[in-house]
C-alpha cells in the first residue's frame, strides 16, 4: 500500500506552484477571448470546384485583409465556415471578393454578426454557469454524505471538493492563458463547455474515493485513525482512477491529433482537465480532508 496522504506536503507543493503560475499566466496574459465573447461574423460558404480549397489556402487567400481573430474550419467536402472580428458590410464584402478570386461560383450559404451585447451576455453566462455548477456540486456532495458526520461533517466532504474542482479548472486556464498568448489560441463557448465537462469528470472521481473513505468509516468498529482510512481508501480506489482515466486519455489524445480544427483545442482542454482532475481526486482532494481532520484535532 501506497503512503499517499502522508505524503501530502509534497503533492501540496507541486499543486501550489502550478496555481501559482496559472494565477501569473492569467493575469499577465489574460485569456484570449474569441468571437463568442467579443462579437464578430461568422460567414458560411460552399465551394463550387472540386476539389475545395484547403483551410490554408482560405487563410492564405484572406491574409491580405488583415482580418483579427480569424478562424477557418471545413465543412464536409466542400463547404467552409469563416470567422473573423469584423462586423461590418465592407469588411465582409471584401472577403467574398477575395473567396471568389479562389472560386467564382461559390455560394453564400449564411452570415450571422455577434453584436457586443450578445457576446457580453454570453460571457456572464459562462461565469455564472460555472459558479452555480460548482455550488450545486459542493451542496449536493454535502447532502450525500449526511449520514457521516465522523471525525468531520458532510459539508467539508462538499468543499474539499470544490477546492480540488477549483484546482482542476484554475491549472487549465492558466495553459490557455500560454497557449493564447504564445499560440494565439482563442477561447469561445466550447471551452466553456470543456470547463464543465472537467467539472463533471472531476466530481465523479472525487466522490469515487469519498464513497470509499464513508464505507470504511461505517465498517471500521474501533476509533481507527482517520489518515490511515483515508490512505486505505484512496488505495483501494487507485487502479480503478488510473484505469479510467487512461481510457478517456487515449480517446482525447486521438481526438486532438487527428481531429479537426474546430476539436483540436476542445480536446486539448479536456486532456488537461481530466489529467490534472485524475491527480487531485488521488492526491489533493482525500488530502484536505485529513488536514481539516488534523486541524480540528488541535
Amino acid at each position: 500500500m501506497f503512503d499517499i496522504i502522508q505524503k501530502r506536503k509534497y503533492t501540496y507543493w507541486i499543486s501550489g506552484v502550478l496555481a501559482v503560475l496559472s494565477i501569473a499566466a492569467l493575469a499577465v496574459y489574460g485569456l484570449r477571448l474569441g468571437l463568442d465573447f467579443k462579437g464578430g461574423t461568422m460567414i458560411e460558404v460552399r465551394f463550387a470546384k472540386s476539389p475545395a480549397p484547403q483551410v490554408s489556402e482560405i487563410q492564405g487567400a484572406l491574409a491580405p485583409l488583415d482580418l483579427r481573430s480569424l478562424t477557418v474550419q471545413a465543412t464536409g467536402d466542400d463547404g467552409a465556415i469563416i470567422r473573423f472580428l469584423a462586423s461590418n458590410d465592407d469588411v465582409n464584402g471584401k472577403v467574398l471578393d477575395e473567396l471568389k478570386t479562389a472560386d467564382p461560383d461559390l455560394t453564400l450559404i449564411r452570415t450571422d454578426f455577434i453584436g457586443a451585447s450578445v457576446s457580453d451576455q454570453i460571457r456572464k453566462n459562462a461565469v455564472w454557469g460555472t459558479i452555480l455548477s460548482i455550488v450545486a456540486i459542493a451542496a449536493y456532495i454535502a447532502f450525500a454524505f449526511r449520514k457521516v458526520s465522523r471525525p468531520i461533517g458532510s459539508w467539508e466532504y462538499g468543499w474539499g471538493a470544490v477546492i480540488a474542482l477549483a484546482h482542476d479548472l484554475l491549472i487549465t486556464a492558466g495553459f490557455f492563458a500560454v497557449f493564447g498568448k504564445f499560440l494565439g489560441v482563442e477561447v469561445g463557448v466550447p471551452f466553456i463547455a470543456a470547463l464543465l465537462t472537467i467539472l463533471g469528470y472531476s466530481v465523479n472521481d472525487t466522490i469515487v474515493v469519498y464513497d470509499r473513505i464513508r464505507e470504511n468509516l461505517l465498517r471500521s468498529r474501533t476509533k481507527s485513525d482517520f489518515e490511515q482510512i483515508a490512505n486505505r481508501s484512496v488505495n483501494e480506489t487507485l487502479s480503478r482512477s488510473i484505469n479510467t482515466s487512461l481510457t478517456v486519455l487515449i480517446v482525447l489524445a486521438a481526438v486532438a491529433a487527428f481531429g479537426g480544427e474546430g476539436v483540436r483545442w476542445f480536446a486539448i482542454a479536456l486532456l488537461l482537465g481530466v489529467t490534472f482532475g485524475t491527480y487531485s481526486s488521488i492526491f489533493v482532494a482525500s488530502a484536505l480532508l485529513v488536514t481539516r481532520y488534523k486541524m480540528r484535532t488541535k
